[in-house]
């Protein structure tokens, strides 16, 4: 580990140790809730940069535009990348950025943290219970009600994927606002959601044929990821040449990182863009994802394919996909004859479904 990251881990361990007994979900009894009307303004805060994070809060906004369907969401998150995700929800009326490096714009970061104390807020969500920021932000806002994401222990036991980091928040919000008063949405937790425009998949179409026009079906790769979730070059090569043999009537297409390089040495037919909705609407045109746990792979899940997330270092039960005969793959503790078998099924349901 460098020092940069010997000095993050340190600042965010600090951070937790600091923050983690801030704030608990209050709900004050006296203020009359009980009519939807009332809840015109929500914040949610996630204060984060990462595209995967940023993506994991849609079933959220879905949910609370369910819920509260005239009801204004503002955001409070970090970096320029909100703006793109969240550009097609409509009841999203205002995104507070941090900047991405604080310290080398400490005004803009002043007053962006006022900002969530000038506007007036009827709930204000903490979206990830172990988030010090978010903590921090959710106690900082100007709300009549505050909740903190901490975990409910009899929601633990009641729900399987209780831990799930996109449906935790939602499972939370539906108990908090019971707590008030509330008949919550009691529907099934929506997928991720890029919201995609039709036009917008038109366009990854004819992107995608212009990589590859036969008339195959196509299997996407991202070979990539962060860290130690990165899988070697040599697993990879393996794992593709197993693909294109078994898998030959399938087109094999790669979508590359930002940083350009591929773990396959580009042996695939590939698409590079810096632009995450034009990559997610060439991954909407494809019949399977397959990848690492990363931004990527929440993308191509918000893209609502089919996503086959591959983990050997983080939970899946935090981070899998799920919907759209989504699943996740500890290859730690099975073999490619078991994901075979797997891939099997899930291409020979897909394939009955269309």
């Amino acid at each position: 580990m460098n020092i940069k990251k010997s000095i993050n881990a340190l600042r965010r361990s600090l951070m937790h140790i600091i923050t983690k007994n801030i704030g608990i979900s209050h709900f004050d009894r006296n203020i009359d809730l009980t009519t939807k009307d009332e809840i015109k303004r929500i914040l949610i805060c996630r204060p984060n940069h990462r595209l995967g994070n940023l993506l994991l809060i849609t079933p959220l906004l879905q949910e609370i535009t369910a819920t509260f369907p005239q009801c204004k969401i503002d955001l409070f998150v970090k970096g320029n990348i909100a703006p793109v995700i969240f550009k097609n929800y409509e009841n999203v009326q205002q995104i507070i950025q941090l900047p991405r490096k604080p310290f080398k714009d400490i005004t803009e970061y002043i007053k962006t943290w006022i900002t969530i104390r000038k506007h007036r807020y009827d709930i204000a969500i903490n979206a990830d219970k172990n988030s010090s920021s978010g903590r921090l932000s959710t106690l900082f806002a100007n709300s009549k009600y505050k909740f903190f994401g901490e975990d409910i222990q009899k929601l633990q036991s009641k729900y399987n994927d209780y831990k799930h980091i996109a449906k935790n928040p939602i499972y939370n919000f539906r108990y908090y606002l019971s707590e008030i008063g509330f008949t919550a949405y009691d529907k099934p937790i929506a997928s991720l959601d890029l919201k995609l425009s039709p036009s917008e998949i038109a366009e990854g179409k004819k992107r995608l044929e212009e990589i590859v026009n036969n008339g195959k079906k196509t299997i996407c790769l991202f070979t990539y990821a962060t860290g130690d979730k990165c899988y070697s070059e040599s697993w990879w090569e393996k794992f593709y040449e197993i693909l294109t043999a078994i898998y030959s009537d399938y087109n094999i297409v790669e979508v590359l990182p930002v940083e350009n390089i591929s773990r396959i040495s580009f042996k695939a037919p590939s698409f590079y863009s810096k632009d995450i909705r034009e990559i997610g609407s060439l991954i909407a045109n494809t019949e399977i994802f397959i990848g690492a746990d990363s931004g990527i792979m929440h993308l191509a899940s918000s893209s609502q394919i089919t996503t086959i997330g591959l983990f050997s270092i983080t939970d899946p039960n935090i981070y899998q996909p799920y919907n759209n005969n989504s699943l996740a793959i500890t290859t730690t503790n099975s073999n490619t004859d078991e994901w075979i078998e797997i891939l099997n099924g899930i291409l020979k349901n897909t394939s009955k479904n269309l």
